[in-house]
Formats: structure tokens, sequence, C-alpha cells
């Protein structure tokens, strides 16, 4: 008897650890970075881009339009197709 409730609470557990796992995991991905407004701090939180691509973003935008879609990311030097891929479901102009 004491070896299945030992056997239960251990299993309980790993289950609540699994779906808080996954519940964190969905929330995280969820926020959108508008390449509009956000900082050089902000912008380093896309896959892919560190401050030096996060500077050349913000540098673009001062001296440029807005971004107008998402895609416009690939008008900044150095940054192409696939770190827009990895980014396109964050990345907001909004």
């Amino acid at each position: 008897m004491k070896r299945s409730v030992s056997r239960f609470i251990i299993l309980f557990c790993a289950v609540i650890f699994i779906f808080s796992s996954v519940s964190i995991s969905l929330g995280s991905g969820s926020e959108k970075i508008n390449i509009n407004t956000a900082t050089a701090e902000q912008l380093t939180k896309l896959k892919g881009i560190g401050p030096v691509y996060a500077k050349r973003i913000v540098e673009y935008r001062k001296t440029h339009e807005p971004f107008k879609k998402p895609e416009d990311i690939m008008k900044v030097k150095g940054i192409g197709p696939k770190l827009l891929a990895a980014n396109i479901d964050i990345i907001t102009v909004k």
C-alpha cells in the first residue's frame, strides 16, 4: 500500500510538472515584438538578433520610414529570409 501511494505521488508530480511546462511555453510564444517601437534590448529577444543587428534595426527605422510589414525587416543589412522565418510569428509592426 505504501509503495503504491509513493508511486501515485511521483506520477502526480510528474503530470503537474509536464502541464506547467506546456503552459509556460505556450504563454511565452504569444508575446509580439513591434519592430517599429521596440528598444534595442527588446529586439535582442528575437531569434538570431544580437546587439549589433538590434542597433541596425533601430538605426534603420530612424533614418527610413517605419516598417510597413514584418518582411520589411529584411531591408536591414544582414537580416535575410532565415532570420525572418525564425521570427515571423512574433514580429509585428502595429
